[in-house]
């Protein structure tokens, strides 16, 4: 298969399993969002939609969220982990929104990655969840399963993003980086993966990938 036909397959193969793709994270709109992406880093979606309702119970607005002290803020949020750098992001990002853009998310790519604690993969998140614009954000889940499939070298999350980009459709990017999340985790997690049920990897897999599971778990 060319690479072209392996994505294809891809695209296909996902939008049989996943013709319907909900946002993972509990949200409300565009600024309840961005705080929810930024607190996912590190940590799973799960345990973030555990914590954003303790969150936006006091504060879903900008204006909300800087009456609360960093401690406040850190004290609610701690069970995402990297508690200090994300509770001084939100609140200085709070500030920042309502200094420069009156209390309303940028929608911009450049304007969110100069936001504290917004990195690249959170502001492609926002951008495409939240305002529909298209982008491929490349977390490890995506990254990891773009080499099995062979459709990057996989040196690097900004290499996979720009393969990514490369070899899908436009229009379908905003679905697509959902519905790779949803297969990851259903059928090519990290631990535990059984190849025999990953059809993707199966079927268009990298040569190497196959027989080194081969070699720890048997023929397929």
């Amino acid at each position: 298969m060319t690479k072209a036909e392996k994505a294809q397959f891809v695209i296909d193969t996902l939008e049989d399993l996943y013709p319907e793709t909900p946002v993972p994270l509990d949200h409300t709109d565009v600024y309840t969002l961005l705080i929810a992406v930024l607190l996912s880093a590190q940590c799973t979606d799960e345990r973030v939609n555990k914590v954003t309702p303790s969150l936006f119970q006091v504060a879903r607005t900008p204006q909300e969220m800087i009456k609360l002290s960093r401690e406040e803020i850190a004290d609610i949020i701690r069970p995402c982990g990297l508690t200090p750098m994300k509770s001084k992001g939100i609140y200085e990002l709070s500030h920042i929104l309502l200094d420069k853009y009156d209390g309303e998310v940028p929608q911009s790519m450049e304007a969110l990655e100069a936001l504290p604690a917004v990195g690249h993969k959170t502001a492609s998140v926002v951008m495409s969840q939240g305002f529909g614009v298209p982008a491929f954000p490349v977390d490890t889940h995506i990254h990891r399963l773009m080499y099995r499939w062979g459709l990057t070298t996989g040196k690097n999350v900004v290499q996979t993003e720009k393969d990514a980009k490369r070899l899908f459709p436009e229009e379908k990017w905003n679905k697509l980086h959902l519905q790779i999340i949803f297969y990851g985790r259903q059928y090519c997690p990290a631990r535990g993966w059984d190849l025999r049920k990953d059809i993707i990897t199966k079927t268009i897999g990298r040569k190497s990938v196959i027989s080194e599971w081969e070699k720890a778990n048997g023929p397929l």
